[in-house]
């Protein structure tokens, strides 16, 4: 059976060059970077390198901004408590918006338990948050605005430059979780204006359990993880240099390929987005169609199960997934399509399909020739209309 993978919003392939350099500081420079033999010195390089990496794919003007995480979650954790807690004497105020990864609505949910106010600001029916939405819900007390760069869902990207403006007038720190749109867009810290940014080795061809924070060098917070001095007192324990130089090694591939990723996704992006518009009748484009990661292709399909597709299309040899991978084994509909305003059977009724470097025309031409049959099958069987 022919096998595509279409879920790298989910998780990607480690390139195997990342693998390679891996490989290398598993089993050959292995040494832990505190240490003062040679061994101790090659891990300590690859830090060094990886950080160097990190910083030129997203703009950083000095590779001590790059802070190594354990990935996204934690990088949007520690910007998140970290920034509240050093800044909790000045306010205790913070505007997120509805559709964030739950990485940002969790952290912002705990500190609530703590005495933080949280305002959650809507976005539009593309998932699109307004700019002067933000500027409203800014307060006296307000210590933090946290918006994500791209939607992880419906690949919606959000106008965070201007979101980074609005903050910077009101002397508000910003953190922008921009794990989906590291490797596909060209991320510019400098020129966004943020003080904080959140990226994850294993959505750009890194291994997993590694990622990084952004931290513009002047903004201060408050350590999560308790321990030695690693990563500037921002993060205690010993590095996973094997994993890290991975991640620098991987933010240097897509540094090299990212105009010909972005243009080799959107046109696999569109081409399946018009073919299945043409062959499937009650289909929506879920988010912005033109703001819009090039590899995201997010659609419901009214009277259809989402996991009912899904199981469908991993019949045929096809993996995707329905929302967020984070929250796949729930039952409820995805809060980024609620907070859209979409209906619940509609929201139900979603799949996401997002395309990686491997990926071909041919792929597309596949799906198109063994969805719409899914779609019908499982029609005749639901009570549901369309």
């Amino acid at each position: 059976m022919r096998r595509i993978y279409l879920d790298h919003s989910a998780t990607t392939p480690v390139h195997p060059r990342v693998a390679s350099v891996v490989n290398r500081y598993m089993l050959a420079d292995y040494g832990n970077a505190s240490s003062v033999h040679s061994f101790g010195e090659a891990a300590r390089k690859a830090l060094i390198r990886a950080r160097e990496q990190v910083a030129g794919l997203i703009g950083a003007e000095d590779r001590e901004e790059i802070i190594f995480t354990s990935g996204g979650t934690e990088s949007d954790n520690l910007a998140i408590k970290g920034a509240a807690w050093y800044n909790r004497k000045k306010g205790k105020h913070i505007v997120t918006s509805a559709g964030e990864h739950h990485a940002v609505l969790h952290a912002c949910k705990a500190l609530k338990r703590h005495g933080f106010r949280i305002t959650e600001v809507g976005v539009d029916s593309e998932g699109r948050v307004d700019p002067d939405e933000v500027a409203d819900a800014i307060e006296d007390d307000t210590i933090l605005v946290t918006i994500m760069m791209a939607n992880n869902e419906v690949g919606t990207v959000q106008p965070v430059a201007e979101i980074a403006e609005i903050a910077r007038r009101h002397e508000v720190l910003f953190h922008t979780d921009a794990v989906q749109a590291v490797g596909q867009l060209d991320v510019n810290v400098s020129e966004l204006g943020v003080d904080m940014l959140s990226i994850s080795g294993h959505k750009i061809y890194g291994p997993k359990g590694v990622g990084a924070l952004y931290l513009r060098k002047g903004t201060r917070i408050r350590s999560q993880q308790h321990g030695g001095h690693h990563e500037r007192n921002m993060r205690a324990g010993t590095e996973n240099v094997a994993g890290i130089a991975g991640l620098g090694e991987a933010c240097a591939l897509a540094e090299e390929e990212l105009k010909f990723r972005r243009s080799h996704m959107i046109r696999l992006r569109d081409r399946l987005l018009d073919g299945l518009q043409e062959s499937i009748e009650g289909l929506h484009i879920n988010g912005s169609r033109d703001e819009r990661l090039p590899n995201n292709a997010n659609v419901s399909i009214a009277g259809v199960e989402g996991e009912a597709m899904l199981l469908g299309l991993n019949a045929e040899g096809i993996a995707a997934s329905s929302g967020s991978a984070c929250t796949s084994e729930t039952l409820e509909a995805s809060h980024v399509l609620s907070a859209m305003g979409m209906k619940p059977e509609l929201a139900h009724a979603s799949v996401r399909l997002t395309f990686g470097r491997e990926n071909t025309e041919e792929d597309v031409d596949y799906v198109l020739q063994v969805f719409p049959g899914i779609v019908s099958r499982l029609r005749s069987m639901s009570p549901l209309d369309y």
